[in-house]
């Protein structure tokens, strides 16, 4: 049967240039964030999120994603709402896309708030990746249009890496990305050990 991997750590720590190594490596990977990204375009989702947050969020139907993360990000009910209607549609697009990936060992399941939502008691292992808070915050910057306060909100909404690590299987510190990839090769060399004993 399919291991599923969780593959967990916070904003700007390289989740998803791990996440590239292990597909490199041949594991199929599913971004949960992508999900959302795409069972947020469902009339279903789009209708409970317009009578949650209001149609204002909206230009004909489409949903102004930085204006909800604004919204969401600076307040934790609202956030909580917002994972309420997302995560069981992320779930079950996740279990579709696992039971097309069977023929694998491994699947990779990456997702930011892989604790914070309570899936990670759904995964057979979980890889945390860290690195140091101003690497993430820079790298987020980079990234995304925002603000080094907005990015500082985004990390108090999520668990920090202690608490993370005490409940992971492999740590991943992304700070140097020729190690980072290295250790993803071990790592998939123990599991394999580790399943052929099973």
């Amino acid at each position: 049967m399919t291991k599923v991997i969780g593959l967990t750590g916070g904003i700007g720590s390289g989740k998803t240039t791990i996440a590239g190594f292990f597909k490199q490596n041949g594991v199929p990977v599913y971004i949960a964030d992508d999900g959302a990204k795409k069972v947020m375009q469902s009339a279903e989702i789009i209708n409970e999120v317009k009578l949650t947050f209001g149609e204002s969020l909206f230009d004909n139907d489409v949903l102004n994603r930085p204006k909800l993360a604004e919204i969401v990000f600076n307040n934790a009910d609202k956030l909580a709402k917002l994972n309420s209607i997302v995560h069981p549609a992320v779930k079950r697009d996740f279990e579709l896309w696992l039971s097309q990936h069977q023929e694998y060992e491994f699947v990779i399941y990456e997702s930011a708030i892989l604790f914070e939502s309570g899936r990670y008691i759904e995964c057979d292992y979980i890889v945390t990746v860290t690195a140091p808070i101003e690497i993430r915050i820079e790298r987020v910057l980079k990234r995304d249009n925002t603000t080094r306060e907005n990015v500082l909100n985004r990390m108090k909404m999520q668990w920090d890496d202690e608490k993370r690590i005490s409940l992971s299987n492999f740590v991943i510190n992304n700070s140097n990305l020729k190690i980072a990839e290295e250790d993803v090769v071990k790592i998939l060399k123990i599991l394999k050990i580790t399943q052929n004993q099973s």
